[in-house]
C-alpha cells in the first residue's frame, strides 16, 4: 500500500513540475496556446484558469502525501 502511495506522490510531484513551467512569467501561460487556434479553450483567461485549477489540484495531492508519508500513518 506505501508503495503505491509513493508512486503516486513521485508522479504527482513530476506533474506538478510540468504544470508550473507550462505557466508563462509574463502572465500569458496557456493563453498563447489558447489564441493560437486551439478550440480546447473559448478564451486565454480560460486556458490560464483551467491551469490554474489543475496546477493547485496536484499541489494538493502532492503535499497531502508528503504529510502522510513522512508522518507515517499509513503501515
Amino acid at each position: 500500500m506505501i508503495q503505491i502511495i509513493s508512486w503516486v506522490w513521485a508522479f504527482s510531484g513530476v506533474l506538478l513540475i510540468l504544470l508550473v513551467l507550462l505557466h508563462s512569467p509574463k502572465g500569458d501561460g496557456m493563453g498563447g496556446i489558447a489564441a493560437s487556434g486551439s478550440s480546447m479553450f473559448n478564451s486565454a483567461s480560460s486556458a490560464e484558469a483551467s491551469l490554474n485549477k489543475i496546477t493547485w489540484t496536484f499541489l494538493i495531492i502532492f503535499l497531502s502525501l508528503a504529510i502522510i508519508l513522512s508522518a507515517g500513518w499509513i503501515s
